[in-house]
């Protein structure tokens, strides 16, 4: 057994039915593994869909991650499953897209300097040079696309290019721009981006305009997986600060910057640990 491995992460989904997990326990147990962490979620008991996050320490298996894996294609065939199975030491690859805004990059790039994210960045991507010194301070290679309206599906292949099996995941943090549809399925369920509203509120352009025009006591920052539908795809998390009659346009950019770095940190943190599952438009997330 590698033992630069210390557990694994083994997600399920599957239309739920009786025996599913006494069947992945059975496993573990004969597998000689030691469950650590287990969560579970059933849409609905009666036929719905059933999701499983399990850690388990398998270094008493004395067997590979692939053996491992193979050994539970028979129950996840019998229970019609889609499974990951990963080293949780396996650090995923975080790429990070961005304009010219720079409160969200930094904090990633702080939360990843100080491993308070176990992540890889392997580079950053910006249709403008403006950030290019933030990615030189902390030694990530940066990449500039110079994107308009006439060049934009040239300079997306040229991304995709570039993002080709370095990646597991792409990150908007606040990515100014609208992505095509080869870029979108290229990465499906594995794009993040942080809108600045609580939404379905204030989709698109300037909500924190709209937000002061409205007069709202609330505003906030949502999380989600990007899709062709503009702020539409499913959500991972969301958060909220109070604002008043007393506070200006600038006061709820402030304000509101404040929430998009913690959720977009938080959502990032879910889905590299494999917390995420996604149906339909909707998230299962075991926090």
């Amino acid at each position: 057994m590698n033992t630069d491995f210390p557990s694994y992460t083994l997600t399920i989904s599957c239309v739920d039915k009786q025996g599913i997990v006494a069947a992945v326990a059975n496993f573990i147990a004969e597998q000689k593994g030691n469950i650590i962490y287990s969560a579970q979620h059933s849409t609905d008991h009666l036929q719905g869909k059933f999701f499983m996050r399990m850690l388990f320490d398998p270094s008493a298996c004395g067997v590979s991650l692939d053996e491992v894996q193979n050994a539970f294609l028979p129950i996840a065939q019998q229970f019609s499953m889609e499974f990951s199975l990963h080293p949780t030491s396996k650090k995923k690859r975080v790429a990070i897209m961005v304009s010219k805004y720079d409160h969200c990059l930094v904090d990633l790039l702080w939360r990843w300097e100080s491993k308070e994210l176990d992540i890889e960045i392997p580079m950053i991507i910006s249709n403008h040079e403006d950030l290019r010194f933030l990615a030189e301070r902390y030694g990530v290679p940066y990449h500039y696309f110079p994107i308009s309206k006439d060049n934009k599906e040239e300079m997306e292949e040229k991304m995709l290019s570039l993002l080709e099996g370095q990646v597991d995941l792409i990150v908007l943090a606040r990515y100014m721009r609208i992505l095509g549809q080869r870029f979108i399925d290229s990465y499906p369920k594995k794009i993040i981006n942080i809108h600045h509203s609580f939404l379905p509120a204030f989709i698109g352009a300037n909500p924190y305009e709209r937000a002061f025009t409205r007069g709202v006591k609330l505003i906030g920052a949502t999380a989600h997986y990007a899709t062709l539908d503009l702020d539409e795809g499913p959500i991972i998390f969301q958060d909220v600060t109070r604002v008043s009659h007393e506070h200006s346009v600038d006061d709820l950019i402030r304000k509101g910057r404040d929430i998009e770095r913690q959720v977009l940190a938080q959502a990032v943190r879910w889905h590299v640990e494999d917390r995420v599952f996604v149906e339909g438009n909707k998230t299962v997330v075991f926090e």
